[in-house]
């Protein structure tokens, strides 16, 4: 299915970029940005952004490592017993 009609961009493609960046790094920030540069293309329009997201959340490689989930909540604690 074709999710960004001005760069050609399908869920296929948006899989495959979360599993190449997932495989590559298991722990980096994936956004529609650095989708689209690994893709070698750019966002135009915008209008897509939605389907883009609902996309990426599809994708059960889009999951935040099971290590980091928690990170948040450490922070916070280290931070309390610091101050």
């Amino acid at each position: 299915m074709i999710v960004c009609s001005c760069t050609g961009v399908t869920d296929r493609d948006i899989r495959e970029a979360i599993a190449w960046m997932r495989a590559s790094d298991p722990y980096t920030l994936i956004t529609p940005g650095k989708i689209y540069r690994a893709l070698g293309k750019a966002a135009d329009c915008g209008g897509c952004v939605r389907l883009f997201v609902e996309q990426m959340r599809a994708d059960a490689n889009l999951a935040v490592p099971v290590e980091l989930r928690t990170l948040r909540a450490s922070v916070r604690v280290r931070q309390v017993e610091e101050a």
